[in-house]
């Protein structure tokens, strides 16, 4: 069952196109994961399919209510002075409603994300005090928290150093085959290969819809030096 389709859109800005004839679907519990050129339109993309902006023209339409995302982190936010069970909590705001406080069955459910994410004991800590690699795994927690359907994340590993990079994909390849749908924007092309299912990549003249394999034949996939066989090397070469 497709969980995302996405039909003929054109993305940009002040009705000026950087990508169009965009068309894709994701099926549920997918891996997708949108590479490219820096400047080709990847953000524009993620923003567009989370409605942040509107497409120029086509449609997008979701067969699922919410939404989990993981946005880049800013230094602002790296420093942000809130425990670790508010953050994570702040995620079920969605589900409130008109309601002004949060429900045993949120609570409950922020419990059993923390637990998911290997942080249920720091809970109390203070966020800004947290390491590179703990900060992501709190607010992919949060992210969790607002939704148990589809997952965006927009450069998750930025900043963070290999060994917690290696750990912060193969969590997130778990949360998959557990059945979340992942959405992923990454440069790390390697990384995507390695653990996405379906390629999008988008150029400055083309764009690219396909499985891994299929990605790997592809002109795209030239352009980028890759070869068949490199997504058996190392994300981060160790």
């Amino acid at each position: 069952m497709s969980v995302l389709c996405v039909d003929n859109i054109s993305i940009g800005y002040e009705g000026t196109a950087v990508a169009s004839n965009i068309s894709f679907s994701v099926e549920a519990g997918e891996y997708l994961c949108i590479v490219g050129e820096n400047g080709a339109g990847k953000s524009t993309l993620l923003k567009t399919l989370l409605h942040i902006q509107k497409p120029l023209e086509g449609n997008i339409t979701y067969e699922k209510e919410g939404i989990g995302y993981l946005p880049q982190q800013s230094v602002i936010q790296r420093d942000f002075p809130a425990s670790v069970w508010e953050i994570v909590l702040s995620g079920n705001l969605a589900r409130l409603g008109r309601r002004p406080f949060f429900s045993s069955a949120e609570k409950k459910n922020t419990k059993i994300n923390m637990e998911r994410m290997g942080i249920w004991d720091i809970r109390k800590k203070s966020y800004r005090n947290l390491s590179g690699g703990q900060q992501q795994r709190v607010l992919l927690a949060r992210a969790l928290c607002a939704s148990s359907d589809i997952l965006f994340l927009d450069e998750p590993v930025s900043g963070l150093d290999p060994r917690v990079t290696v750990e912060f994909y193969e969590l997130l390849k778990k949360i998959n085959n557990e059945g979340m749908t992942v959405i992923m924007v990454s440069h790390d092309i390697n990384a995507a290969i390695e653990y996405a299912d379906h390629i999008f990549h988008i150029g400055r003249d083309y764009v690219f819809y396909g499985t891994t394999e299929e990605y790997l034949d592809s002109e795209a996939a030239g352009y980028m030096g890759l070869r068949k066989g490199r997504s058996e090397e190392s994300i981060c070469g160790i």
